[in-house]
Parts: structure tokens; sequence; C-alpha cells
């Protein structure tokens, strides 16, 4: 597994080792339980997953345009910066349903090595540095840019599930 990934998933399993029924549903008001983080990870590495495959498998390629400024600038911020905005609204392709916790952390795992396993193919396939895949955000991203990318994403995440545990730990 690739750096970047392999500490993501060390991070996701650190923060929900041994959490109880009661733990994996505490929540601030009108915020994500951590049960409903796990299911937004694995969803949101199950999306990029599946649209990598199908990219690779109807042979069409990523698409390739030049990044639009705010998308530009948004990647600077966060992937090159590694400063992720918090309070985004989730597109609901990728927002919880109601998994429960450790149906959700399954998933995540899960699809976070089969993500792992799409970028790597579609690295060799289109990569050495070029776009790989549109974000609907950032726009295009090479491999290392997807990578990066998750494991912010997913840094992010598991520092609330540490806050919400009250077991907040330094970045």
């Amino acid at each position: 597994m690739n750096p970047w990934l392999d500490r993501l998933r060390e991070e996701i399993e650190e923060s929900t080792r041994g959490l109880s029924d009661s733990e994996w549903k505490l929540a601030p008001k009108g915020r994500w339980s951590s049960a409903e983080i796990l299911e937004h990870l694995g969803r949101t590495y199950g999306t990029t997953a599946k649209m990598l495959e199908l990219s690779m498998n109807g042979g069409n390629g990523p698409q390739d345009r030049t990044a639009k400024v705010p998308e530009l600038l948004l990647k600077i911020l966060i992937v090159d910066l590694g400063i992720f905005p918090s309070g985004a609204k989730s597109p609901a392709l990728v927002t919880p349903k109601g998994d429960a916790g450790p149906v959700a952390l399954k998933r995540a795992l899960s699809n976070l090595d089969r993500m792992d396993i799409a970028i790597t193919e579609a690295d060799k396939r289109w990569g050495d540095g070029n776009p790989i895949a549109m974000h609907p955000l950032l726009g295009p991203l090479s491999a290392g840019q997807w990578r990066k990318f998750h494991y912010l994403h997913g840094h992010h995440h598991v520092r609330q599930i540490w806050k919400r545990l009250g077991r907040e730990r330094a970045a």
C-alpha cells in the first residue's frame, strides 16, 4: 500500500479500536457520529475506486483539461498546503445512510484497499505525474495528489473521531 494510504489506514484503525456501541454513536448536535464519519470515508474511497475502474475498463482514460482557477486555488490550499477546510457540505453520493460503526469501518478499510489498487493501476496506465481522474472540486489530479488528498481528508475526519471520544491527539 502507498505510504499516504497506509498511514491513513493506521490512523483509522487506531481511532476506532475497541469502540463500544455508544461510542460509535457519540456526536455533537447536528454533526456526524464516528460511525457516520467512517461510512462517509468508505463511500468516498469506493466512489474514487469505481470512477477509476470505470475509466480504465471503458478505455477512455481520464478527462484531460486544465484546472479552472477555483479548482487550482483549492488544490493548492488542500493538497499542496495541507489545509483542509471544515464545514463543507458533503455531496449526496458520499453522505452517510446509517451503517453501524463496525460495518462502516469494515467497508471503509475494504474500499481504501480497493482505491489504492485502482489508483496504482490508473497511475501505471496514464500517470507519470499526469492527471488520472477529475475531482469534483479540485479538478484534474495525479495519482500522488489523489493519495495525498484522501489522506488529508481522512486525517481531518479521524481527528473529529478523536475529539468526539475525548481523546484528541496532536495533529
